[in-house]
């Protein structure tokens, strides 16, 4: 249990983990941030890649300039090349006055693209260009802009692969490239899990009002363990927050952790449950409850009391589980 002030809680995401995995790839960007060298940040989704580029970006000598960030997957082709080189007024339809794009306004500091391998190959040979000699035009200029950028991509695909597959232009890769960082995902780190959730626990509790963070059970933590968290990082911070908001303020710890937000008896999909006309007999009813009791008793006693396991040999998510439970005092 965590005491907390009742004040509103804006802080930003921050790197946290004393994993192995993790501070080895931290150890990694504090090295390759001195380099003043284009580099990669590879992860699955979640991992946290704009914030170790972000801190590639503040423990490098170009810290004071600007560290500015786009997108590519957000953007058409036409508007991503908009936004990374701007645009000249008239250039074309609606572009009334001139525009600086991403390149021109972080001269001086570090400009992340993420989601680069979803850049056409056009933009592929310009971005190349402005790694190579420091210059592009604007769209639809005629003058040679000349910057100083340090170009950090990030993506969640094989990127080599990409290129042997000529999907991606070897020799933009070959570039940014110089070094890469490849993050560990949340369940090559699970001394991490825990940590993580306490301190998104702390925070919800904080932003919802909450005079203290109650922690979880320890059946909680064990399912928090025991989840794959495809999702990594982000997946993880939007389980704890949704869990500690659907307890409400609670001096006892967190019995419930919402995985699954979808999960519910009326899930789309899973069929439609018709409601009988007439209600069944008493003796029916105390025979169906009869079956599931001794079923979830059985289940039970094989998982050595794990609901989580036992949820798995009955074929039920962990919340039906434990709705059964409670509906026939079990627990």
């Amino acid at each position: 249990m965590e005491t907390i002030s009742t004040s509103q809680s804006n802080e930003p995401m921050v790197l946290l983990g004393s994993d192995p995995a993790f501070l080895e790839a931290l150890e990694h960007v504090s090295r390759l941030a001195q380099l003043d060298r284009p580099a990669l940040v590879i992860g699955e989704r979640g991992t946290g890649k704009e914030l170790f580029a972000e801190r590639l970006h503040f423990l490098s000598p170009r810290w004071e300039g600007p560290f500015t960030k786009v997108n590519c997957a957000a953007l058409s082709e036409t508007l991503l090349e908009s936004e990374l080189f701007g645009h000249e007024a008239g250039a074309f339809t609606g572009a009334r006055t001139r525009r600086r794009g991403r390149f021109e306004r972080a001269d001086g500091g570090t400009l992340f693209l993420d989601e680069i391998a979803t850049a056409s190959a056009r933009l592929q040979e310009q971005i190349l260009r402005v790694i190579e000699y420091g210059e592009f035009e604007r769209v639809g200029g005629e003058q040679t802009l000349k910057v100083d950028v340090r170009i950090v991509g990030a993506t969640n695909v094989d990127l080599p692969d990409l290129a042997a597959k000529g999907d991606f232009r070897a020799d933009l890769l070959d570039r940014l490239a110089f070094d890469v960082i490849t993050l560990p995902p949340l369940r090559a780190r699970p001394s991490d899990i825990m940590d993580l959730s306490d301190a998104f626990g702390v925070r919800m509790a904080k932003t919802l009002g909450h005079p203290l963070f109650p922690g979880f059970t320890q059946e909680c933590r064990k399912v928090l363990l025991a989840h794959a968290w495809p999702g990594n990082v982000r997946e993880l911070r939007n389980v704890i927050e949704r869990s500690v908001y659907r307890a409400g303020p609670t001096e006892q710890p967190i019995a419930e952790v919402a995985i699954d937000p979808f999960d519910s008896p009326w899930r789309l999909g899973r069929g439609v449950v018709e409601k009988p006309a007439i209600s069944p007999p008493a003796a029916f009813a105390r025979s169906v409850a009869d079956f599931e009791t001794d079923l979830l008793r059985r289940a039970l006693r094989a998982s050595g009391g794990s609901q989580t396991e036992a949820a798995q040999r009955l074929d039920l998510s962990y919340h039906q589980l434990r709705r059964l439970l409670k509906k026939y005092q079990i627990i």
